[in-house]
């Protein structure tokens, strides 16, 4: 058991222990390692190619491990029976639907597959459609529909089973920004049901809809963690944004410098009376430095407030960190 989103512990819906696959001239997966619980919402980010959709391979069991183990709710995926695949939802790159069925007849068939009644297939057809906001477009042929209602529709038929695990490979990929907002709505709304999802994409400031975020590069994981994980482990702690008048600049800056607490400081060229004060914790050392400066230098910041980098600052910075240690390894 590790704790989930909420601070509850929740047993692992997720589990690589050093997987590997290897195929060869240096290609493939290596080493990938984390435990995702139930109930989490875990965005994989990284660039095409580096192994994201030959991980979620290895989480379905279509692919086999050259190495390590892999655990979907805590069991093998490649001994999976009917009873255990039923447990997982599927949403691929490419649109896998019939193109000449309307959307409400690829959700009959897809109910068909399931072994549902025609009563309720109806049901939960309807109930999907109005989730993913597709009712309207209920007549219209697959092959008619815009790539983002291609990708609801996909959406709505991989819940047609009511999965508790939904993995989605680049659900959002080449979509305008409101229908990928939509698309991350809907996936909030599962994971506030109970269920888990895991969502590989390459936009990088979806990492902000996760609860847990993955970021991969060149077939290696880099790091695990929560964002606001992500954007300490980039920064090296917590950032502060100052701001004061020009002619306080210096001095300011000078007077944060010799601070034990302060990390880093640095002066902004580009915004006219603005520092950046790296520190462990910005919610407690705020209170602390605008006292300081008070007392000390009779300084009032007009701006005092957690600066909180882009994802991606935080995805460059994280890689070339990464690399930076993957040569110093290779020196060694």
């Amino acid at each position: 058991m590790i704790l989930n989103s909420n601070n509850e512990e929740s047993p692992l819906a997720l589990e690589m222990d050093q997987a590997c696959l290897d195929f060869g001239g240096g290609a493939g997966i290596f080493d990938l390692h984390f435990s995702i619980p139930q109930g989490t919402i875990l965005g994989m980010i990284g660039p095409s190619g580096c192994g994201k959709t030959t991980t979620i391979r290895l989480l379905n069991g279509v692919l086999k491990p050259t190495s390590g183990e892999v655990r979907v709710f805590g069991k093998n995926p490649l001994e999976f029976i009917s009873a255990d695949k039923s447990r997982i939802g599927y949403i691929p790159q490419q649109f896998i639907l019939y193109p000449n069925l309307s959307v409400q007849e690829n959700m009959h068939f897809l109910g068909g597959i399931y072994g549902m009644s025609s009563r309720d297939r109806k049901a939960r057809m309807l109930s999907l459609l109005e989730f993913v906001e597709l009712q309207d477009a209920s007549k219209r042929l697959g092959r008619n529909l815009s790539g983002g209602m291609q990708r609801r529709l996909m959406l709505a038929g991989a819940l047609f089973h009511d999965p508790h695990l939904l993995i989605a490979d680049e659900p959002t990929a080449g979509i305008d920004p409101i229908l990928r907002a939509r698309i991350w709505e809907n996936f909030r709304e599962l994971r506030s049901q109970g269920k888990t999802l895991l969502v590989t994409t390459q936009y990088v400031g979806e990492a902000a809809y996760c609860d847990l975020v993955a970021v991969m590069r060149s077939g290696r994981l880099v790091t695990v963690d929560t964002p606001r994980g992500l954007q300490r482990k980039a920064m090296g702690g917590e950032v502060i944004h100052l701001q004061v008048e020009e002619n306080q600049l210096l001095k300011c800056a000078d007077f944060l410098e010799m601070l034990p607490q302060v990390s880093k400081v640095e002066v902004m060229q580009d915004e006219p009376g603005a520092i950046r004060v790296l520190v462990d914790d910005s919610s407690r050392e705020i209170p602390n430095l605008l006292s300081l400066l008070k007392v000390q230098l009779e300084i009032t910041p007009k701006i005092a407030e957690p600066f909180l980098p882009s994802f991606d600052e935080v995805f460059v910075r994280l890689i070339q960190q990464s690399e930076k240690e993957q040569l110093k390894q290779v020196i060694q």
